[in-house]
């Protein structure tokens, strides 16, 4: 992997998870040797930060990473929530069942993973979830686009509590996705992703504001 390839997946990281908070200054000479890389890939990497709307530029104080704001939760759902619909009926019509049947035995054990406090093997199993809805949507566009939220989202979503109801609510609701995807029934992918999508919506809404000392929802 390029130097440069391992800047930007390591900032990206630590953005997301929030071990770099909005605001901090992203000086050249202090990451590149916090990363033990040179200035030209550090320049590249940051440069594709910006380019993912995760670190802007500041007068005066250079580049920062950009603000993650609840209050911008609700027009990024807006434009996730036919987006992530698109996405399911085109799996549907598109997919390799068996990709999904393996997904859909995993998804059935949620209850199991998520007696981990650490959820490491939740979350794992969400991302590989995603990648399987990407890889059947087969439209490099809309996958593009959905990824660009996806990043904004993960880390507004670390605002909130990880709240073990919701996620073993989720967990259903993305077997509901997955058993339509898998029975090729493209009205029921998109209904059960706008109900997953507005459970999800309301529960950041609801529990965004409220005190938490873990940021791994």
């Amino acid at each position: 992997m390029r130097a440069s390839d391992r800047a930007y997946a390591l900032l990206r990281d630590e953005i997301l998870e929030w071990q770099l908070a909005p605001g901090t200054i992203l000086g050249e000479v202090e990451q590149s040797t916090r990363l033990g890389i040179s200035r030209t890939p550090l320049r590249e990497a940051l440069a594709r930060l910006t380019a993912d709307g995760l670190v802007e530029t500041q007068a005066g104080r250079g580049l920062v990473v950009a603000d993650a704001s609840i209050d911008s939760v609700a027009e990024l759902f807006e434009v996730r929530l036919p987006l992530e619909q698109e996405a399911a009926a085109l799996a549907a019509r598109r997919r390799n069942p068996h990709v999904f049947e393996q997904l859909r035995r995993e998804m059935a054990d949620a209850t199991t993973l998520l007696a981990d406090p650490r959820r490491h093997a939740y979350y794992e199993l969400v991302r590989r979830f995603d990648e399987a809805m990407d890889d059947a949507v087969q439209n490099t566009y809309l996958v593009t686009a959905l990824r660009g939220l996806r990043t904004h989202l993960a880390r507004i979503r670390r605002l909130a509590h990880d709240n073990p109801a919701r996620l073993s609510a989720a967990a259903s609701e993305h077997l509901l996705i997955i058993d339509a995807i898998i029975a090729g029934d493209e009205s029921l992918a998109r209904s059960a992703t706008a109900v997953h999508l507005h459970q999800s919506l309301r529960n950041i809404l609801d529990t965004a504001q409220a005190p938490s000392t873990d940021r791994t929802a």
